[in-house]
């Protein structure tokens, strides 16, 4: 391996830690999504590896298709910018029909926990909620049915690009060789994922370990707007 491209896997390295870091669209939607649907940490960073690997490897994909067909970097970086402002509008949409929907979920009625003790000795704690309409109901997950919302975020992170990757990264190591460019795009996509995972957790229990209270029963309100804000700011001042 030539001095240019170990230098170049020392920059995906830090591009890849740095790009995620200041881009709070990389943890803060799992963690508010965690936060609203109690999800377990296990579980949210399994997600949020699936998404990094719809992130970064949407765009080794355009760029290994841009470098095959011999295609100008600046062409690369028009469709890149094209998936950038279609990815935060979707975030957007995203946060605000959540938003929404957490909203009225949250106006129809107050949700509270309660214990119930059975005649096996064995008890459960589970949530639920009074409404004028309904009086005393309970809230249970449906067995077998699965929340769209972890697909959702998939779609928005493929469709999201990993800006500094092709024009600063993939295109240089790909002049000296393939399998450079190879390393060098696995070293980002390694330094990226690896880095989404640590502030997940982070920011996960942090949400986690906030005092609620009262404003429990607008988590998934809160997590919506929280959301939208997100992909406002990817829009608007270009985190």
């Amino acid at each position: 391996m030539n001095n240019e491209i170990t230098m170049l896997a020392i920059t995906a390295a830090s591009l890849g830690f740095i790009h995620t870091v200041i881009g709070p669209d990389h943890y803060i939607p799992f963690a508010a999504m965690a936060k609203a649907r109690k999800w377990k940490l296990s579980k949210t960073l399994w997600i949020t590896f699936l998404c990094g690997i719809g992130h970064v490897g949407s765009s080794v994909l355009i760029g290994l298709a841009g470098i095959a067909l011999g295609l100008v970097v600046g062409r690369l970086e028009i469709v890149e910018s094209f998936r950038g402002n279609l990815a935060a509008w979707a975030m957007i949409a995203f946060g605000l029909v959540y938003g929404i929907w957490g909203l009225q979920r949250a106006l129809r009625g107050k949700e509270h926990r309660h214990f119930h003790s059975h005649a096996d000795l064995d008890g459960h704690e589970h949530e639920h909620r009074h409404t004028p309409e309904e009086g005393h109901m309970h809230v249970h997950e449906e067995p077998g049915k699965q929340s769209i919302t972890p697909w959702v975020l998939f779609t928005v992170f493929v469709f999201g690009p990993c800006e500094p990757l092709i024009p600063l990264l993939m295109y240089p190591a790909a002049k000296h060789s393939t399998g450079g460019m190879l390393l060098v795009s696995l070293v980002f996509a390694a330094a990226t994922i690896g880095t989404m995972l640590v502030t997940v957790s982070i920011t996960t229990l942090g949400f986690k370990a906030l005092p609620m209270g009262k404003l429990e029963r607008y988590s998934h309100a809160l997590a919506g707007a929280t959301i939208m804000a997100c992909g406002l700011a990817i829009q608007f001042l270009g985190l």
